[in-house]
């Protein structure tokens, strides 16, 4: 039995006006209308849990678009998939050594953290890389 668009705002938690913008854009589409409310198949929350879990990974509607048959059953290229996939990673890498880089600056003992050589040692991989990495071990002074 097809929803009327208020119990598929109901059950997704995406508003309406998305759920238009979204038939407008080919991702989702309405079986009729009963009344003035469009209708939907059951299907169509599938389709709108895979349309978050694309906004998600950081796809854009066009590539969502494309993850989808003409018929609105998946049909995802694995292969853009593994590409995010391994974008996520790296995305994930540079965060990680983000925070162990704060991480280690709220955490330094040195007096001024100019004095500190693992300060000093992001600061020049900045200069080089434009981007923080992860602190590098400095051999300890006696």
């Amino acid at each position: 039995m097809d929803l009327d668009i208020g119990e598929v705002v109901a059950r997704s938690g995406v508003p309406a006006s998305t759920l238009r913008y979204y038939e407008d854009r080919k991702l989702i589409a309405s079986t009729g209308r009963r009344g003035q409310r469009r209708l939907f198949a059951p299907a169509v929350l599938d389709q709108l849990a895979l349309i978050a879990l694309g906004r998600a990974a950081g796809f854009s509607l066009h590539d969502i678009a494309g993850m989808f048959a003409p018929d609105g059953r998946p049909d995802i290229d694995r292969a853009m998939l593994t590409t995010r996939a391994d974008e996520l990673d790296h995305t994930i890498a540079q965060l990680t050594a983000m925070r162990e880089s704060l991480r280690h600056a709220a955490a330094c003992p040195a007096p001024s953290h100019m004095q500190c050589p693992t300060f000093r040692a992001m600061l020049a991989d900045i200069l080089t890389a434009g981007r923080p990495g992860p602190p590098k071990k400095v051999p300890s002074r006696p």
